[in-house]
């Protein structure tokens, strides 16, 4: 595993970003906020993603792309009421601030994997080598090891298999066989409707009927920007 001295710095910054400060701050949102709400807010990245997209990456915004960003923003407003579209106080609002701030971390950590050009196991690689550094030295500092329970044990290996191995390798590939950002990114938006299902049967949350009204409006800009006219 050869690499350059200016690749190892590059690869212990994006390793902070994630998994490191990602999920620090995610899974601290979801201690403070119900699953049905932090979820959605976290799903504020592929928004970002578009976003950031245009400082960073030199791409443009549609009018499109405008749309469904604007639809997307409106969505998780409905969202974050809890049920209460017309009240505007906010519960928990360091929770909120963190589960809509993750999704910054989030995006800025795709958009610096695509400026890198090494192939997508050696970023990877080399981002959680660090990530895990990081981890280490929060745990000896702010925290208390200790070895988890067999379902612990189990959630250990399903977490680091699927949600931070396959899933991570073929989304980068997926922003590598694009051209623009805003095509693709859209598409996540589709597993909450699944997620809410999950957090229903599992967790016996009743789900709010903003909930569903804002991720109909999510759904609905995915579709503006990924319809096109038949020539």
């Amino acid at each position: 595993l050869s690499v350059k001295k200016k690749d190892l710095l590059y690869s212990a910054f994006v390793g902070f970003l994630n998994p490191f400060l990602y999920y620090v701050i995610l899974l601290k949102a979801y201690s403070l906020l119900p699953a049905q709400l932090a979820q959605p807010l976290n799903y504020l990245w592929p928004v970002m993603l578009i976003l950031l997209s245009v400082p960073f990456l030199g791409q443009k915004l549609t009018l499109k792309s405008i749309v469904s960003v604007t639809l997307g923003f409106i969505g998780v407003y409905f969202i974050s009421t809890r049920g209460k579209l017309f009240d505007y106080k906010i519960e928990e609002p360091i929770g909120v601030l963190m589960a809509a701030g993750s999704s910054v971390i989030w995006a800025l950590f795709w958009i610096m994997n695509q400026k890198d050009k090494r192939n997508e196991q050696k970023k990877l690689f080399w981002a959680f080598v660090f990530g895990s550094f990081y981890i280490m030295i929060f745990l000896i500092f702010f925290s208390e090891f200790k070895l988890p329970e067999f379902k612990g044990i189990l959630s250990f290996f399903y977490v680091g298999l699927f949600e931070m191995g396959i899933t991570f390798f073929l989304w980068l590939k997926a922003l590598h066989l694009t051209d623009r950002n805003d095509r693709i990114s859209n598409l996540v938006f589709l597993s909450p409707f699944l997620a809410l299902i999950f957090i229903h049967l599992i967790l016996g949350e009743p789900i709010f009927y903003t909930t569903i009204t804002g991720l109909i409006l999510i759904v609905s800009g995915i579709f503006i920007q990924q319809y096109k006219q038949k020539p």
